[in-house]
């Protein structure tokens, strides 16, 4: 039994497929079109996806969409009529979409499947799955546990921003929800527009930003209490209200009402790409911190309604890893599992698997020690003739191991001499994070390699921090923390051994001191606060990664590099061997390595195309 989900209108468009309960292929349509954040119909991802099975729409048995569109349109009518005339413009904008288009979604539906297979004569069921709905399945479904406690955090859905479940078996109870326009998601995105980034992509900027703020400021506290006092008012229960006279999304076309902020905070919206000052990084810090006291008290609502000893989350605010390693620590559940596609594009997950257990209620067992998403390693993958197909377009020069120990062995050797490596092998991973296989990998030790990848090679803001891959079987040597991440969304410490003493005044330095103070003898994975966003990579999902960290402990003692995604900024996460050969072309990566094949770059026929990516690709 094949069923398909579907995501897509908004932003992170993506397909999922599942046979018979298990997951079988999932890709998002950014990566194939190369324009990051596609809202369009995933026509390209659908292909991927029964091309992988060998399949056609004929084969399927069921076609699901990750939300309702009808109940979304109640809400935007409600919400103009609630703030009229206030949203004219908006809704001059919105209403002749939604009447051309989105209201008859379903037969778009239909003519986009149609397009994709002309010949097909009669079409699977389709049906659509409420958004978050779709988020607690994508989060329980997949999870080592039989009976869970779900919290989904997002901007919106149809009406819910948040809500709390219960899972157990095949089934999804939903015991509470939290309901537009109150919402942590949109609060976080609203903060995000602010500080000069852009909305559903520069969150985790954000994320990044907030550990330049000084904890022990003054500042910081002032602004953690104006927070509360006038822009959101917290409840015991982690549901929260939003002082609208703050926001424009509801009816407007901006996240905030930038006057009222500005006589708050006593600062102007940071513009674009502008430098970024001290009262940047505490707002940042602030607002990180009242999101995570959100999120504790969700979850400990969350708790106290289940009785679960385990969580399960999903939502955009679940790629929140620093708040979601805070709520690890916390101790109010024994385990956490986090949805590592959390967004909008998991929702074609969730979909598919609400279809398959609770629709046609069919028996979910959990063994409580593995997931269902395969390392998340679930997108198309290339053969040696596809990276050879690629090499004679471009002309390119490359040595070819037939021992993949010993590519191991020169891969190594690459890092220990300070060289960034592209690293392309197997599947392309689910989700918006490289975990190994769509991945710029470094060596963690090198001081001056956080700001040789964000500067010359990612092309991004220096502020950036990267994340460690490490061996699952020694992560504790490095970070302080009894859970293993293999999705990248947990935050750890430095363990204090590796750490090195801050200067006399550290908290009060310019953003760029503060960037290249040297913190531990991993620096460049070690955050300004000293932390670092954890991969532990594991030999049973993934073993080329592991067998290359292992290889790189052997030469040098140490099981932990650095590891980026595999694209620039703007650029979606390179997916093809000609992704990868032109992204490493057009940047200063010194090797890359795509399955058993080394390129030099000094060995490189020359490059014709500019190195610029700006016209190609849109900033971040």
């Amino acid at each position: 039994m094949y069923i398909l989900g579907i995501s897509a209108y908004y932003h992170d468009s993506a397909v999922a497929l599942i046979r018979d309960g298990e997951i079988v292929a999932a890709a998002q349509e950014e990566r194939f079109t190369r324009r990051k954040h596609d809202p369009s119909f995933p026509a390209n991802a659908l292909r991927y996806c029964l091309d992988h099975e060998g399949i056609s729409l004929a084969d399927l048995d069921t076609v699901i969409f990750y939300d309702k569109p009808f109940l979304k349109f109640e809400r935007l009518l409600e919400t103009y009529y609630a703030y009229a005339p206030a949203g004219i413009s908006s809704f001059v904008k919105a209403i002749p979409v939604w009447i051309k288009e989105k209201l008859f979604l379903k037969k778009l539906l239909l003519d986009e499947l149609k397009k994709v297979d002309a010949r097909i004569s009669k079409m699977a069921p389709l049906l659509f799955s409420e958004h978050h709905l779709s988020h607690a399945a994508s989060a329980f479904f997949p999870s080592p546990y039989q009976e869970a406690a779900i919290l989904t955090i997002d901007g919106v859905g149809e009406w819910a921003t948040a809500s709390i479940c219960h899972g157990s078996g095949n089934s999804i109870k939903i015991l509470k929800e939290l309901r537009f326009p109150h919402s942590l998601g949109l609060l976080y995105s609203a903060v995000t527009y602010y500080l000069g980034f852009k909305v559903n992509s520069g969150e985790y900027k954000l994320m990044g930003l907030a550990p330049y703020g000084n904890p022990e400021s003054d500042r910081v506290d002032q602004y953690c209490c104006l927070i509360r006092e006038k822009i959101v008012a917290i409840r015991a229960d982690g549901s929260l209200r939003l002082n609208m006279e703050y926001f424009d999304f509801a009816a407007g076309l901006k996240m905030t009402d930038n006057s009222a902020w500005e006589k708050l905070f006593g600062f102007p919206r940071r513009v674009e790409e502008s430098e970024l000052l001290p009262e940047h990084c505490d707002l940042a810090l602030a607002f990180q911190w009242v999101t995570e006291e959100v999120v504790l008290k969700m979850a400990g609502e969350a708790k106290k309604l289940t009785g679960a000893a385990n969580l399960c989350l999903a939502g955009g605010v679940a790629l929140n890893c620093v708040a979601n390693g805070r709520l690890k620590r916390s101790g109010i559940f024994d385990n956490i599992w986090i949805q590592p596609a959390a967004g909008d594009a998991g929702g074609a997950l969730g979909a598919a698997l609400a279809a398959y257990h609770i629709g046609k209620n069919i028996e979910r067992v959990a063994d409580c020690n593995s997931d269902l998403m395969h390392g998340s390693y679930l997108g198309p993958e290339y053969s040696d003739l596809d990276i050879l197909r690629t090499a004679r377009k471009y002309g390119a020069v490359f040595n070819r191991y037939d021992s993949f120990g010993e590519l191991c062995s020169v891969t190594a050797g690459y890092l220990q001499e300070e060289n960034v490596i592209g690293w392309f092998q197997g599947r392309m991973e689910w989700g918006p994070r490289a975990l190994g296989n769509r991945s710029i990998i470094a060596d963690a030790r090198s001081p001056e390699m956080q700001r040789k990848l964000n500067l010359k090679i990612k092309q991004r803001e220096g502020f950036r921090p990267f994340a460690p891959s490490v061996l699952a079987e020694s992560f504790q040597e490095y970070f302080d923390s009894d859970t293993p991440s293999p999705y990248m969304l947990l935050v750890a410490d430095v363990v204090k051994g590796r750490r090195n003493l801050l200067p006399e005044g550290y908290h009060d330095l310019p953003v760029r001191e503060k960037l290249y103070h040297l913190r531990s003898d991993i620096p460049s994975v070690t955050h300004i606060d000293f932390s670092a966003r954890l991969q532990t990579v594991h030999c049973e999902t993934n073993p080329r990664y592991w067998q290359l960290i292992d290889t790189f402990r052997q030469k040098t003692g140490y099981g932990v590099i650095v590891n980026t995604s595999f694209n620039v900024r703007g650029e979606p996460i390179v997916m093809t061997p000609e992704d990868a050969y032109r992204c490493f072309m057009r940047t200063e990566m010194d090797y890359l390595v795509m399955g058993d094949f080394i390129f030099d770059k000094r060995e490189q026929p020359v490059w014709q195309e500019k190195h610029d990516f700006s016209p190609a690709y849109a900033l971040d």
